[in-house]
């Protein structure tokens, strides 16, 4: 690998317009990102509607060869867990109320970006949005707290009358679409032993913005606690954050600094919104490129082996592991608890585009 630029890293980077070109070992070299004109999210409900024959794994094995920031996420956390979720497919039988209300939260600022884009103003553009939102959540209400219709309809229009003036500015890409839901996947210049294929990134980007001077990628989070120093501090450093500021760099500007993070704080009586921005250097992103070497012969040796090892130390992590109490009970009874708690269905697939 090598250590210079990154773009010296051997990647052919590109977005991928329909799925059936969807293939990292046959990428393209251009280093345009293109926006998409509908809503998707990491979940496995939108990914079926999506899916196509495309596959991350390597023919009928469980070598996975194109990789996005979750599923290394639920690898480097712990390898049990990714295989219940990548290989496995299973999916708690309740309703994932985070990830709709992420879903939701990132569609209302596409739909406006776009709309704006096209001339369209504040007001009219706010309406439109809000009104499309009304709509998509009109039978959805789930009993939490803070994630539930009310709040979401509440924080998607605060944010949009905070930020209507943005000093970070939303990039208009050269097609003349915001630089807002992107998709990307690119080369690895090595891949896994005895095989033809080279690894594969891929993912997809909230938003490109230009702020002083420079470029950021943009990414939302959700909080119920105040951001305070500690928030801030668990992007660095972070599997997500530097994947995204990689792939910016690769496909889009290597200029680009690394994220800014806009979050919002959910609480009774309002949401607060906040920003941060979490930098990367080029030798850190390097680093973090190497150790991809690692975490990838790791993954393969237990695909081969057919062992995926709890990591016991995870699992009261990021509010609690929904593994939890399966990986508790005595191996010969799991089984039953899995088809009691969970539904198996198609495993989330890091190939399938955000269109």
């Amino acid at each position: 690998m090598a250590k210079e630029a990154i773009q010296q890293l051997g990647t052919k980077g590109r977005t991928y317009e329909d799925e059936s070109e969807a293939r990292g070992t046959t990428s393209s070299n251009s280093r345009s990102i293109e926006g998409t004109d509908t809503e998707a999210s990491e979940s496995g409900a939108v990914q079926e509607e999506n899916l196509s024959h495309v596959s991350p794994f390597i023919g009928d094995t469980n070598i996975q060869y194109a990789w996005d920031s979750t599923s290394l996420g639920y690898y480097k956390r712990c390898p049990r867990l990714y295989y219940y979720t990548m290989i496995e497919g299973w999916r708690p039988n309740e309703d994932n109320v985070h990830l709709r209300f992420g879903q939701e939260f990132h569609s209302v600022v596409h739909d406006y970006e776009k709309l704006r884009a096209d001339r369209i103003k504040h007001d009219e553009a706010m309406f439109h949005t809000i009104k499309a939102l009304l709509y998509r959540v009109s039978d959805w209400d789930p009993d939490h707290k803070y994630k539930n219709r009310e709040f979401l309809v509440r924080s998607a229009v605060w944010y949009l009358e905070k930020y209507k003036n943005d000093t970070a500015k939303t990039h208009i890409l050269e097609n003349g679409k915001p630089a807002v839901e992107l998709s990307f996947q690119f080369d690895l210049d090595w891949g896994p032993t005895e095989t033809d294929f080279n690894y594969v990134l891929c993912g997809h980007l909230d938003k490109i913005v230009e702020f002083n001077g420079e470029m950021f990628v943009m990414d939302f989070k959700t909080t119920t606690t105040t951001p305070g120093s500690y928030y801030w501090a668990q992007f660095e450093p972070d599997n997500q954050m530097s994947m995204y500021t990689l792939a910016s760099r690769v496909l889009f500007e290597p200029t680009i600094r690394g994220v800014m993070i806009t979050s919002a704080q959910l609480m009774i009586e309002g949401t607060r919104f906040s920003r941060g921005i979490t930098y990367r250097t080029q030798d850190q992103l390097n680093e973090w490129v190497d150790q991809l070497k690692f975490w990838f012969d790791r993954a393969n040796e237990n695909a081969v082996l057919n062992q995926w090892p709890m990591n016991d130390t995870a699992c009261d992590k990021y509010g609690g592991c929904a593994f939890r109490h399966i990986c508790s009970k005595s191996p010969g009874v799991r089984d039953k608890f899995l088809h009691s708690d969970f539904t198996k269905g198609t495993p989330w697939n890091p190939l399938v585009s955000r269109e």
